[in-house]
């Protein structure tokens, strides 16, 4: 789906499947936010494609963590142009789990090449200024991705529609994901695309998502 004149949304709607919503920025350099799991990447293939779009159209693949279900295609550019990035703390996390069974919610850094890590801060690419948000709590080394001049927000698994990330797996922490959340509930957005789940459109309903999510923890 086309949000707006540079941004799509590669939406999952499996109920049987496990995995993430992907984005596209269709910039001068064409950015992938959470390409997903590797075997249900044909989607977001098949969606590239409709754009007039391939694999090697990409230059920069954004993890905003480093779970399977969002990370793992990352290795189907490993021979291609695009570059790797996500949070070195979740990178560092990864490599202490190499060693661990492997589960469905394992992935190994043996699968990835970052590039360079994300860190908080402003960021520029190909003249789109963003702003990293290190935003732990779902993982180590989550981030949120602000776009200020869209007033867009990636959000990862930190904040669905109607909902939060779990923190019940490895790395997860109840307190940071509430302060992590608290951070993102005073920009400026109107769009709201989390790693899971719809799509929020319009200030008045992400700020009321922002207070539905505080009133279920308190």
């Amino acid at each position: 789906m086309k949000i707006n004149e540079n941004v799509y949304g590669f939406i999952w709607r499996s109920t049987t499947a496990n995995n993430c919503n992907t984005y596209l920025i269709a910039g001068p350099t064409r950015m992938l936010i959470d390409p997903g799991h590797s075997g249900l990447f044909e989607h977001v293939h098949k969606g590239l494609g409709e754009l007039g779009l391939a694999l090697d159209d990409i230059g920069l693949v954004i993890g905003t963590h480093a779970h399977p279900d969002h990370l793992e295609a990352a290795e189907l550019f490993k021979e291609k142009p695009a570059l790797v990035t996500l949070h070195n703390k979740d990178w560092q996390f990864l490599k202490s789990m190499d060693n661990y069974p492997k589960t469905p919610l394992s992935l190994t850094s043996q699968s990835i090449a970052p590039a360079f890590f994300l860190k908080e801060g402003d960021i520029s690419i190909s003249g789109f200024d963003f702003l990293v948000m290190h935003t732990p709590g779902h993982s180590p080394g989550s981030v949120s991705i602000y776009w200020p001049d869209q007033k867009l927000l990636f959000t990862g698994d930190l904040v669905f529609k109607g909902g939060f990330g779990r923190t019940d797996l490895p790395g997860g922490n109840g307190a940071q994901l509430k302060e992590s959340i608290k951070r993102l509930a005073g920009l400026d957005v109107e769009w709201l695309l989390p790693g899971h789940g719809d799509i929020i459109s319009g200030s008045e309903e992400i700020k009321a998502n922002f207070e539905q999510l505080e009133q279920a923890w308190r």
